[in-house]
């Protein structure tokens, strides 16, 4: 009867201690799946709907120009460097083709689609 006694409480004793390497198992799980965030894929037609929104909320004064003023503060370089015919104001047809060719350039794989994966590496460069 001892040994019977003996083995429901060692078996007590090893489920107790599963249970708590449970709970750190399904911490850390919850914890991995807090900061997940799903791949994602964006078609060349969808970036360019997004980038012509884009160019509609830059364009403050509604003149079919993203003029220096409205420029955002944020790297205006890298807008200005649309400008193709160097006067001084980005229009809508060079804001597109440079966003698209910049859609191309992340699209490594050219099917037409970026995904997560493509648009980190072509950050990293």
């Amino acid at each position: 009867m001892r040994h019977v006694i003996g083995m429901a409480a060692m078996a007590l004793a090893l489920g107790a201690c599963s249970g708590e390497r449970g709970e750190e198992k399904r911490a850390s799980a919850d914890a991995n799946a807090s900061g997940f965030v799903p791949p994602s894929v964006t078609s060349r037609l969808d970036y360019g709907s997004a980038m012509d929104r884009r160019f509609r909320a830059l364009d403050r004064d509604a003149d079919d120009f993203i003029s220096r003023a409205e420029l955002p503060r944020r790297n205006p370089r890298r807008l200005l460097a649309l400008d193709r015919n160097g006067d001084g104001k980005i229009s809508a047809i060079e804001f597109s083709e440079g966003m698209l060719a910049r859609f191309d350039r992340m699209d490594l794989n050219h099917d037409g689609t970026v995904t997560s994966e493509e648009r980190r590496s072509a950050g990293a460069q």
